[in-house]
């Protein structure tokens, strides 16, 4: 999601470990796991070649693992020409949204600019949901495929939160196009290759490519995600981890009203009582995120909100297993399966430093959501106008003295407290059961729309944030106040030094 869980902040999703998220498109010919991670139930599925997907029940979604099936856009890319031996004014290196918004918005005020990527067609595979509000403040209501006028949140198997807040998943197709043909428009040049080093000189940088070529740049973005490529981290990084696998699938029916997406759904029915599987769930708890596209397809993924260490991916599927056979959902084909690893929280960069960063690789990822890609995009401005203010005429600045003014520019002082506020707030979270995860969203969802609408969308500055706080903790029960002020004391100290280092 990319609100309170993503971009779908699911805004770029990460396979553990690798730095890339990781989709697949089922064809006719499936492939299986190993067996330490299948269930003990099977039966005989049936092939549908026609469809190309794979016929299956709910006890074999953790035996599936479909083949991966790239899709491209039909773009003739102005290519990077190395003979030439230009400098350009800024290179990018990563090719998802944030890179290719970076990419148009600052080619649009006439500086060159090359997009380097190792697939720069390549569809992006993450799902991403959103909350309408923010694309249309973007204009980018053209690029959402499904939207819901508001969403529910199942607090308990008696509760349930109704958000009058319309929800929509992003059409990753369309979003890419769009962006792409500006570019094109724009004269952006291409480069189909990784970045495997970069040598710095007093006023450009040189990107040493992996098919040898070598580019250089008065500025050099990174825009490759949780792999932090070229940007530098002084310190331990030590995060949450959002956890999730999804299923993209037609079922035979489903219970959920298709005028609302499931934003959580907390019940833990579908577990037996005395389980281990629901002890662990007791201790960490997972939750149901839905988008019910037909009474026939959705989209459902078991997400984990925070812990460290992550969950297993093996046990979110098995919660998942048993959650849609409570649940009556039957699948009978699926189009695309989605394993997420989302790093949450952490330092920051070292600011400033020669390259600039956006995205994951600046720490941009929602602490306390995982919601990163509406934050992402909105930022691109401020970075562009940054670059072309302060590398133009009026200013002519060059390397660090450039560099510098653009990661002060991305965090200057009220976005670095807001951040360590939401660290504030993963910190608690990571310590939450199921029965106190449940009384905390009851909670937070009774809030004024202004505070948990901003709170998810990173709207939220010092002061409004401690009214924030102050207003969850007002409204909270006797025993959610116990729970906040034992288990946020620490963190809540460890928020207060690290603002007061800041402001010295």
């Amino acid at each position: 999601m990319d609100t309170l869980l993503r971009t779908h902040s699911r805004i770029e999703l990460l396979h553990r470990g690798y730095g890339v998220a990781e989709r697949h498109s089922l064809s006719s010919t499936p492939k299986l796991q190993n067996s330490e991670n299948k269930l003990s139930c099977r039966r005989d599925y049936k092939r549908r070649p026609k469809r190309g997907f794979v016929r299956a029940s709910s006890c074999q979604l953790l035996e599936l693992v479909p083949e991966i099936k790239k899709e491209n856009l039909e773009f003739d890319l102005p290519l990077y020409d190395p003979s030439k031996g230009l400098t350009l004014d800024l290179a990018v290196v990563g090719g998802g949204p944030a890179g290719l918004a970076i990419a148009q918005q600052v080619s649009e005020a006439g500086l060159s600019v090359c997009s380097i990527d190792p697939s720069p067609k390549l569809i992006w595979p993450n799902n991403y949901g959103v909350w309408v509000d923010e694309f249309e403040a973007m204009d980018l209501l053209d690029c959402l495929d499904a939207t819901w006028p508001g969403a529910v949140v199942y607090v308990d198997d008696q509760k349930k939160k109704l958000l009058g807040r319309p929800y929509g998943r992003v059409n990753r197709k369309q979003l890419k196009s769009k962006m792409m043909q500006r570019c094109i428009l724009n004269g952006v040049q291409f480069h189909q290759a990784k970045v495997v080093k970069v040598i710095h000189e007093e006023t450009k940088s040189f990107l040493i490519c992996s098919d040898g070529v070598t580019i250089q740049a008065a500025v050099v973005l990174d825009a490759t995600g949780f792999s932090r490529c070229l940007v530098q981290y002084d310190k331990p990084y030590n995060p949450g981890y959002q956890v999730a696998y999804g299923i993209l699938a037609e079922v035979e029916e489903h219970p959920f009203d298709l005028d609302k997406m499931v934003f959580m759904d907390w019940r833990d029915s579908h577990l037996k009582d005395g389980t281990e599987l629901k002890e662990r769930n007791s201790r960490i708890p997972t939750f149901l995120y839905a988008m019910p596209f037909s009474s026939t397809r959705i989209f459902l993924e078991e997400t984990s909100l925070v812990a460290r260490p992550g969950l297993q991916m093996e046990d979110i599927q098995e919660r998942m297993v048993a959650r849609l056979r409570h649940l009556g959902i039957k699948v009978k084909s699926i189009e695309e399966d989605e394993r997420c690893v989302i790093p949450m929280g952490g330092p920051l960069p070292v600011l400033p430093q020669r390259v600039v960063g956006i995205g994951g690789t600046a720490g941009m990822v929602h602490p306390s959501t995982g919601y990163m890609v509406a934050r992402t995009l909105a930022a691109a401005p401020i970075i562009a106008n940054s670059i072309v203010q302060f590398l133009g005429p009026n200013h002519g600045l060059l390397g660090s003295e450039l560099s510098s003014q653009v990661w002060k520019d991305l965090w200057p002082i009220e976005r670095r407290r807001q951040r360590e506020f939401f660290c504030f707030g993963m910190d608690i979270l990571l310590k939450l059961d199921l029965q106190a995860t449940r009384r905390f969203f009851d909670t937070f969802f009774n809030l004024e729309p202004h505070y948990w609408h901003g709170f998810l969308s990173s709207r939220l500055f010092l002061p409004e944030l401690v009214t924030f706080g102050l207003s969850l903790f007002s409204h909270a029960s006797n025993t959610s106040r116990l729970e906040i002020m034992s288990k946020g004391t620490l963190p809540l100290v460890n928020m207060i030094n690290n603002l007061l280092r800041e402001k010295n």
